[in-house]
């Protein structure tokens, strides 16, 4: 089986955000870069094929050169080789355009996509990339298993889960429950000195217009001040949430 992992450079969620340009442009000054939560729950999941399968990872992004420790943490964690598509990440539709040449060259059985970034948030290019591909998609994926080309997934629905039956080719929107927080690998120093080994390959992009581009952006208003109040003073804590927090 050929696995390709979508791998999304996004700031790690402690990090300070700011933004520059009348707040137009995100500043990446001081910010640390993981591999999104979503696709590293993907990641994970891909290796346990690789494991028990004897499945083929590839892992994937669309960047510029400042994302490839990014990939190379993939390449340590297990992934047997790397592919950077060299233009900058736009919008979901330019992603998934530049993804789907990479499916159609590779030709991949099982594409394994974050759910959504924790970046932006967009949530579109799974179900994009699926939609180019004309292959099968299952969304808030939270469990995998299969038999030769058959497919069996779980996935998140509101108030409980869904089994459904599909085949491959597929792609999935994976999330948190596909694997475990504490099935995640952490690149040993072995690892770390085998990635350096494996082929990283840039390929050129494809010629295509974002659908949408970012206008400004705005940080959520500070949290207001704390009052705190006696455990012995009733009457002042029904005061406050009466009369200020309106809240009874």
């Amino acid at each position: 089986m050929n696995i390709l992992v979508c791998i999304s450079h996004v700031p790690d969620t402690t990090s300070k955000i700011n933004f520059t340009d009348g707040d137009t442009k995100f500043d990446t000054n001081g910010v640390q870069f993981v591999i999104n939560p979503n696709d590293e729950f993907g990641l994970t999941r891909a290796m346990w094929f690789k494991e028990k399968q004897g499945a083929k990872v590839t892992v994937a992004n669309v960047g510029g050169a400042e994302t490839e420790p990014t990939l190379r943490k993939a390449l340590a964690i297990g992934a047997d080789a790397a592919i950077r598509v060299n233009t900058v990440a736009t919008d979901g539709f330019s992603v998934a355009k530049q993804l789907t040449k990479i499916v159609e060259d590779g030709g991949y059985d099982l594409i394994i996509a974050g759910r959504e970034s924790i970046d932006y948030n967009g949530g579109m290019v799974p179900g994009m990339l699926a939609g180019l591909l004309g292959a099968n998609f299952v969304n808030n994926c939270i469990g995998l298993e299969i038999d030769g080309t058959s497919v069996t997934a779980m996935r998140e629905i509101d108030g409980g889960k869904e089994t459904v039956a599909t085949s491959l080719p597929l792609v999935i929107g994976g999330q948190k429950g596909l694997v475990e927080e504490s099935d995640l690998k952490i690149p040993n120093m072995r690892g770390i000195m085998m990635a350096r080994k494996k082929p990283l390959t840039v390929a050129d992009p494809v010629d295509v217009a974002a659908g949408t581009n970012s206008v400004s952006f705005e940080k959520p208003a500070p949290k207001g001040a704390v009052k705190l109040v006696s455990a012995d003073n009733l009457d002042e804590l029904v005061n406050l949430l009466h009369n200020e927090a309106k809240v009874i």
